[in-house]
């Protein structure tokens, strides 16, 4: 077998291959013990007519036909791997020649794994953001710990307020007759959190225990039920009981009981800590992504129509499935996203575009450095995905190198390196969100120096050398 690859547009090989007359030749007798076996002719029994007999019933071209198929099954995927290529979409094929006696020939067009000409990914400068942790920040966090372990409290005498946990019965009628699922007894709601429509959730402020009201409401246009969109009804509620969050004072006797310290001053620096560690984490996921947002920008790479669409296929399906895996029919799916399939399709596709672009890149970043994943990396990834499934590490590598899943995970460690090589030789500016506030001032300073008629007006020299100061301590 002969195979050769001629580079056309738009990532497109033409492959032409030639395979020896012998092997064609050993095709074309397979072909026919095939077509035989369900060939019934009169005077012979079935699957023994003769091959002579056979060429003049259904023609040579069919016998020839069957055989080249099979040919071509066998030929296409060693031509691939003897080129070199890497297709992505099912190949167009063209029989050239195919004749016992000859050379069998065909050519076959496929979209391939496009070049990736890189551009500037070496020394990118970036900035490296790290959010200031405030004062507020803290107090937020110790209120959200004093939310959750929060003691509930029932109200036997008073009205309901917002955040007050309550228990309802409710019913809903439109036009006089009850709608679907509008009947319910028991019902638990934290009340101004949007758990009902609107007007019954501001409705239910202010109501007792024992009361009953009816409250009207307006089902929005874009109403999943379509019985009830765009029409008026009534709701009738009654607040079985009513409870309220009692929140433990801050202090020594708070740390104690949400935390493993006994102070409240030890317990906000924990948070501290905690809340800058996440900043920094946060700031370096950022700059991982600025890095390598612009080495995609500064590469050039055609993709194959067919690899962005079939990307976008899949990733409509994965949509789809979790969908109606949390209870979202798909015929409801696109009404909840407020968006037609057309309009998702398309945002599919530029998802698609710029993920494949993104891998494509820190591949060719992987090649041109030379970068490899070694066994004891894809051994500690296989254990590590198998603690999380709570599975044995070997059976669950002999399940991935059958299902082929073991390359998978070696290009996702090979592109995870490319993108920590682009992240360690890039220049990266450290700056905080005080920076940027002293910069501000700056500028604002700057645009008041302004004349009426925006003629710029002399700064102090003192004061102008100052500012220049203070911009060069940022940028060191």
């Amino acid at each position: 077998m002969r195979a050769t690859a001629e580079r056309l547009e738009n990532s497109t090989v033409l492959l032409e291959v030639e395979v020896e007359a012998a092997r064609f030749a050993r095709a074309v007798e397979h072909a026919y013990r095939r077509l035989v076996k369900d060939v019934v002719l009169p005077g012979f029994r079935k699957g023994r007519v003769p091959r002579v007999i056979l060429e003049r019933y259904m023609g040579k071209d069919k016998l020839y036909e069957e055989a080249a198929t099979m040919i071509m099954e066998e030929v296409y995927p060693e031509a691939v791997k003897d080129t070199g290529i890497e297709p992505v979409s099912r190949p167009e094929v063209e029989i050239v020649q195919a004749e016992e006696g000859k050379p069998m020939v065909f050519k076959a067009k496929v979209e391939v794994k496009p070049e990736v000409e890189l551009g500037r990914y070496k020394g990118i400068e970036v900035r490296r953001q790290v959010k200031e942790v405030s004062p507020e920040d803290i107090e937020a966090e110790l209120e959200a710990l004093r939310n959750r372990y929060a003691r509930l409290a029932t109200i036997e005498e008073g009205n309901v307020n917002r955040g007050d946990i309550i228990k309802v019965d409710y019913k809903g009628m439109v036009e006089g007759k009850p709608f679907t699922d509008g009947t319910v007894r028991g019902r638990e709601i934290e009340v101004g959190f949007g758990y009902l429509l609107p007007e019954v959730d501001e409705g239910l402020v202010g109501m007792r225990p024992g009361e009953t009201k009816e409250i009207k409401v307006s089902f929005p246009a874009e109403h999943q039920d379509k019985n009830l969109a765009g029409r008026e009804g009534i709701v009738t509620i009654t607040v079985r009981e009513i409870r309220r969050k009692e929140l433990m004072p801050l202090g020594d006797d708070f740390a104690k009981e949400v935390s493993e310290f006994d102070t409240l001053e030890e317990l906000k620096a924990d948070i501290e800590n905690r809340l800058r560690k996440a900043a920094a984490a946060e700031a370096d996921i950022a700059v991982r992504q600025q890095v390598v947002e612009k080495a995609v920008e500064n590469a050039k790479v055609e993709l194959p129509q067919s690899m962005v669409g079939g990307q976008a296929e899949e990733m409509m399906e994965d949509m789809k499935n979790t969908a109606e895996a949390r209870g979202v029919a798909q015929d409801r799916l696109f009404e909840v996203l407020n968006a037609t399939p057309e309009e998702m399709q398309e945002q599919m596709r530029r998802d698609a575009e710029r993920n494949i672009k993104t891998r494509l890149v820190l591949d060719a970043v992987a090649k041109s450095e030379g970068l490899t994943v070694g066994e004891e990396e894809i051994k500690s990834e296989v254990e590590k995905i198998a603690r999380l499934y709570r599975q044995e590490p070997e059976e669950l590598r002999k399940a991935f190198e059958e299902s082929g899943r073991i390359e998978v995970i070696k290009e996702k460690l090979l592109r995870d390196k490319a993108i920590q090589f682009l992240v360690d030789s890039a220049i990266i500016e450290e700056e905080s969100r005080a920076d940027d506030l002293l910069q501000e001032k700056e500028e604002a300073a700057e645009i008041r120096t302004e004349g009426a008629f925006g003629e710029e007006q002399a700064v102090p020299e003192a004061d102008a050398e100052t500012a220049t100061a203070q911009k060069k301590k940022r940028k060191s």
